[in-house]
């Protein structure tokens, strides 16, 4: 394994803080827009791994549709499905999806994976326990066919 791909995984597995409501949600958006929008890789779990970062202006088309996703699809009055490896100086960001929750909030043997990652680190396959549901697959190919 290279150096890339345990850093990687070890950035993955580390600690990270939940973006309980949504003005934390924004704040994070913002914080992340702030510092510098080049240099992230934008990972939907169950695609290949980007082998390339995005540009400035495709990454803030990511955020703003997945806030959109995420804000519309789920409904509530708390966002926690967003996990944050430092609010002040975000490198990686897991972004669940709300329609495969499993028991993310809990602890489990087989947690299941985040729906898309935003990271300064280079992605390797998190090997998706089936592949991308067809209305998730569709949203992401849309995403960017612009």
């Amino acid at each position: 394994m290279d150096n890339w791909e345990d850093a990687f995984r070890t950035a993955f597995r580390g600690g990270f803080s939940g973006v309980l409501r949504w003005p934390q949600l924004d704040d994070l958006w913002t914080t992340i827009k702030k510092n510098n929008r080049e240099g992230w890789y934008i990972y939907a779990i169950g695609t290949p791994p980007p082998v390339e970062t995005s540009s400035a202006e495709d990454f803030d088309h990511f955020l703003n549709e997945v806030d959109s996703l995420l804000r519309t699809e789920h409904a509530e009055e708390f966002c926690g499905v967003v996990y944050v490896d430092s609010v002040s100086d975000p490198s990686f960001v897991k972004i669940f999806d709300p329609n495969n929750l499993g028991v993310s909030c809990g602890y489990s043997d087989n947690p299941p994976l985040p729906g898309w990652i935003i990271s300064r680190l280079q992605p390797v396959d998190l090997q998706a326990q089936g592949p991308l549901p067809g209305n998730r697959r569709r949203w992401w190919q849309r995403l960017f066919s612009r």
